[in-house]
């Protein structure tokens, strides 16, 4: 048995490796300075996790060894931010940064104003707090009030401090460098904001292991550093490489600092990884020359940026001029704009819709553009393509449209072949050989053939997607090799599959030794269990899942409430209505149609749902649906919960952090309101998560009341009305 005394030797050991390994992490990552090899901080690290491994009493919360640990409970729980974290508003241009100044310089006066610039980092924004010096909580911005508890993943980030520098905080004294295991750290709780992000070279290294593993790439790091860091699994954060940026502490002035150019100080001094290139700047002509410098040396940088944040760096003055309802006046993103690139467009393929819609597709060199490799955009139609006059060989510019969808701008002209053909669309279907057709007055060619193999495989893989069937694992790749089989040839079939044909499905790779690779028993039993689970799915489902052109999920949810039956709305179909005309007015004509007059749906996706029904293999697939135990009528019963929000019409906007839009949607439904897709004087509430748009500016105009993310979560939970009536 280990003596006492060798235990306290020991432990003083593991509490000093602990603080000579946190002094190195400082020196790495806040100031890039390290003082030692890699070597030898792998070296210090392997003894204190030798001597954890052997007196496990001894291993502490914040031991740099504990980075990665298990999942815990709170993991993604709800999180109030000690002060809210605002979203910015945005100067999409040299002239709109203009205006922001010029209305600060004339709410401030002749008073003296500078300014801090801080690039603007393309990441997930996070909240660290800190008790007694240790981290505690980590968290998403979720809606800027409550955020996500991610703790467990935040901490496997390396540049993220696990304690702070005891004589960052003005309590600490004269103390030494670092907390000694048993000093009284009695410091209050302090907040801090940051972004974290994936550096270049590690969102290009994922995206090389995604396609090896035949995964889809991500779009752009701030995409895959959001994913990361909702990972159940802290070890799969831990391996994407994730870094931070931490620039504001919530309480600053708590801790005796005047302005933002202190608290990066001080941030940096307790440990953060704060961005160097910071300037504080005298007047407008230096921020704008910032801006300019920056969006030339973008591209030189080790992570992405999309623009510059200008801050008012007077404390004093940032509370005088306030906020507006969701950004600080004190505070501005000057937007870069979108990265523009020229490549080659080497063919313009002709994709097949699950509608039977005919897409151009432009496919080009490789070219990288805001943070991630593209060699393909859609050009959308033939018109389009007219329009922008791209043709085959051409010289093309591509950018993308929100840093996200990639886009052909057009070619550059002067450097297009002499011998450039115009580009026409086929008059036959590129996977069926059928004829195709364009209807008068619309922009879309179509294949008519309803057999058509690339509908077929588009169709399935809507049937059995996330917002339809939703059958889990029921991939394009497997969907097809069951269609190649002759397994699969409508929605229907899904539900004639065995798990004993799933798992000899010949997947058509091999291995290493030659012999086939198959789906296996054990997806093949997953995967039976998730078509058996998809036959509860609500009517509203089902009907967006057969693809009915201009049926959305909106419309399928207002045709199954209004009809509550597929029988039921088969029967409407076969009404004929009246024709407007002749004496027959246009409301006449509504009225005569039952479909057309349900809220949200008009004689457009009426006519669309006629001609659904026409079709007798149509009416036969939804006979075999039925055989099939398919769910094709709404369950009549009466409501779970009381119908509290009855009358009351809500509209969401934004982004949610505990909630996806249908989930709250549903959720409110439940309670008896009415969830609408536009604002309008007769909107009772808006629900604004982040980066509400359009919506939030409407009902700010209309004076619609608008509620946040904590609201709306109270509301759910209690039943209670946004009014404070209770059931």
């Amino acid at each position: 048995m280990t003596a006492p005394e060798d235990r306290t030797v020991v432990a003083r050991r593991a509490g000093a490796l602990r603080r000579e390994i946190e002094h190195h992490n400082y020196r790495y990552y806040a100031l890039d300075e390290p003082e030692i090899s890699d070597a030898a901080y792998d070296a210090l690290l392997g003894e204190l996790l030798e001597i954890e491994e052997r007196w496990p009493e001894l291993v502490t919360l914040d031991s740099p060894t504990q980075r990665v640990g298990g999942s815990v409970g709170t993991q993604f729980e709800p999180v109030a931010h000690a002060q809210r974290m605002y979203s910015l508003d945005n100067a999409m241009d040299l002239g709109e940064l203009d205006s922001w100044l010029a209305r600060v310089r004339e709410a401030v006066g002749e008073r003296a104003c500078a300014f801090v610039c801080e690039l603007k980092i393309d990441g997930s924004s996070i909240a660290l707090t800190y008790e007694g010096g240790a981290l505690a909580v980590a968290a998403t911005r979720g809606d800027g009030r409550m955020g996500e508890n991610i703790t467990v993943n935040i901490r496997t980030v390396r540049d993220v401090p696990l304690r702070l520098r005891a004589d960052a905080t003005p309590s600490a004294g004269e103390q030494t460098l670092f907390a000694e295991e048993d000093a009284d750290a009695s410091w209050s709780v302090i907040e801090v904001r940051g972004e974290v992000y994936m550096p270049k070279a590690s969102f290009e290294r994922l995206n090389e292991e995604q396609e090896a593993a035949g995964a889809a790439p991500f779009a752009n790091p701030r995409n895959a550093a959001a994913g990361a860091v909702r990972q159940k699994d802290p070890a799969v954060t831990a391996s994407r490489d994730l870094a931070t940026f931490v620039y504001q502490v919530a309480s600053a002035r708590a801790l005796g600092l005047s302005t933002q150019s202190e608290s990066l100080e001080w941030l940096r001094h307790a440990g953060f990884h704060v961005n160097p290139d910071v300037v504080t700047c005298a007047d407008g002509d230096a921020v704008r020359e910032f801006c300019a410098g920056a969006l030339q040396r973008r591209d030189e940088l080790p992570y992405e940026i999309d623009g510059v944040v200008v801050k008012v760096d007077d404390f004093a003055l940032q509370e005088e001029l306030g906020y507006t309802s969701k950004a600080p006046r004190w505070a501005i993103a000057y937007k870069f704009p979108p990265e523009e690139k020229t490549t080659i467009l080497r063919g313009i393929r002709v994709q097949v819709g699950r509608t039977g819609a005919l897409t151009p597709l432009a496919e080009f060199d490789p070219v990288t553009v805001a943070g991630s490799t593209i060699a393909r955009a859609t050009l959308h139609n033939e018109d389009e393509v007219r329009r922008k006059d791209v043709r085959i060989g051409d010289t093309i510019v591509v950018r993308k449209a929100g840093d996200v969808i990639p886009e052909v701008l057009g070619p550059v002209l002067g450097m297009r072949p002499v011998d450039a053909p115009e580009w026409r669309m086929p008059d036959r279907c590129p996977s069926c050989g059928g004829p195709v057709w364009r209807p008068e007055g619309e922009a879309v060619t179509r294949c008519v053939n309803a057999a058509c193999p690339a509908q077929r495989l588009e169709r399935l893989g809507h049937w059995a997607g996330r917002g339809a069937m939703d059958i889990d694992g029921m991939g394009t790749e497997i969907i097809a090799r069951l269609v190649e089989t002759g397994e699969l040839h409508d929605v229907a079939d899904f539900y004639n599959l065995e798990p004993t044909t799933l798992a000899v499905l010949d997947m058509g790779r091999v291995k290493k030794d030659g012999e086939p690779v198959v789906l296996g028993e054990t997806v093949a039993s997953k995967l039976a269990e998730a078509i058996d689970a998809s036959l509860s799915r609500p009517l509203a489902r089902v009907l967006f899942g057969l693809g009915l052109r201009h049926v959305g999920s909106t419309v399928a949810e207002q045709l199954a409430v209004a009809f509550g039956s597929m029988d039921a709305l088969a029967e409407a179909a076969d009404v004929a209505p009246l024709a407007p005309g002749d004496g027959v007015t246009i409301a006449a004509a509504l009225a005569s149609d039952p479909i057309a007059r349900v809220e949200g749906v008009g004689p457009t996706i009426a006519a669309s749902v006629r001609a659904f029904f026409a079709s007798e293999d149509n009416r036969r697939l939804l006979d075999r649906l039925r055989d099939a135990g398919v769910r094709l009528a709404q369950e009549r019963s009466a409501p779970d919960r009381p119908q509290t929000l009855a009358g009351l019409t809500f509209v969401l906007t934004g982004t949610l952090s505990r909630y996806t839009r249908d989930e709250a949607g549903s959720a409110l439904k439940a309670l008896g309101a009415k969830v609408s897709g536009s604002v309008s004087s007769k909107t009772s509430y808006v629900v604004a998560g982040e980066d509400a748009g359009s919506k939030y500016d409407k009902a700010l105009e209309l004076g619609v009341p608008v509620l946040g993310e904590q609201e709306l979560a109270r509301i759910i939970e209690t039943g209670e009305s946004p009014a404070g009536e209770t059931a």
